[in-house]
């Protein structure tokens, strides 16, 4: 393994109550379900944890309500070697939860009560920037107050640091923003969102690219679901198709697979070699239910095979 740097992830952490069905229900329409359990998850919390099961160095910052469901979360996070000088407590907000229903062809739609997560604000960024002085990838989503996203990034831009983001849940961003980033992560839906161009395939993924690096944006992976993944940049474009696996729930798989990058983009990886990798992982993650609770160790990574 080699050298790696340590990866600071900035986002939400959330508690999923998840029910198993038939299928997605319509508006109106209740459902007798299937299983019901509950699992840790959050865009933030999962790609850090994905990080830490991965091999990464890792520290977070977030904020929590000071209930069972945050109490859980932290001591999660203890579990797997998280760094959490600078998760926060809010003792007036509840933790963020999120419902999730769960088809027989492994699709979700997700409803969430962000809750402890939309009070991290800047001001808790500065107190974190220690974490940011010694993170050397940082990575961040859409899931925390847009004001404390831009904080960050503005601050690991203007320290140098390799600043990555998952632009999820879509939404529009800033050319400010946009500008100076190493690294940005969308899927087919957030691309399109993003750059006014419907992404399909590969070819499409390259002009929604092109339109990501005449903004400033140095690399750009767009994913593509079950295809696979497009790298572009100003020296090379790549395409990776994904690893084929019977999938059994989705959620998290574009959380594992952001952290798995991260993991190898801190260790200096090839971007072929990083973005194997993050494949691999996200397919196995697939293959079980839950967010945190599909997160694969690096072992299990190392050793995938078809």
């Amino acid at each position: 393994m080699n050298k790696k740097g340590k990866i600071l992830v900035v986002g939400s952490s959330n508690t999923d109550l998840v029910i198993q069905t038939d299928h997605l229900p319509v508006p109106g329409e209740t459902i007798l379900g299937g299983n019901f359990f509950m699992s840790h998850g959050g865009k933030g919390a999962n790609q850090a944890v994905a990080v830490a099961k991965l091999g990464g160095d890792t520290a977070f910052v977030g904020k929590i309500g000071t209930d069972l469901f945050g109490k859980q979360s932290c001591e999660l996070f203890n579990k797997y070697g998280i760094d959490t000088t600078y998760l926060y407590k809010d003792e007036q907000t509840p933790s963020g939860v999120a419902l999730i229903t769960v088809d027989k062809n492994a699709e979700n739609c997700i409803a969430v009560a962000s809750g402890a997560n939309m009070k991290l604000t800047p001001a808790d960024l500065k107190h974190s920037m220690s974490a940011i002085d010694e993170a050397e990838v940082i990575l961040v989503q859409l899931e925390i107050p847009m004001d404390t996203v831009e904080y960050v990034v503005k601050a690991g831009k203007e320290k140098h640091k390799k600043v990555v983001l998952n632009p999820a849940p879509a939404q529009k961003l800033s050319e400010e923003l946009l500008n100076g980033l190493y690294l940005i992560t969308p899927n087919e839906t957030e691309a399109e969102l993003l750059t006014g161009r419907k992404v399909t395939d590969v070819v499409s993924a390259e002009e929604a690219a092109q339109i990501f690096l005449e903004k400033g944006v140095e690399n750009v992976i767009i994913t593509l679901g079950s295809k696979g993944s497009c790298l572009y940049n100003k020296k090379e474009s790549l395409f990776i198709p994904a690893f084929k696996v019977k999938a059994v729930d989705t959620t998290a798989a574009g959380d594992v697979y952001n952290g798995a990058l991260c993991v190898r983009i801190a260790e200096k990886a090839e971007w072929k070699d990083a973005i194997v990798f993050a494949n691999k992982a996200a397919a196995i993650s697939v293959t079980r239910a839950g967010a945190q609770a599909s997160v694969p160790t690096r072992k299990e990574v190392e050793e995938f095979k078809l």
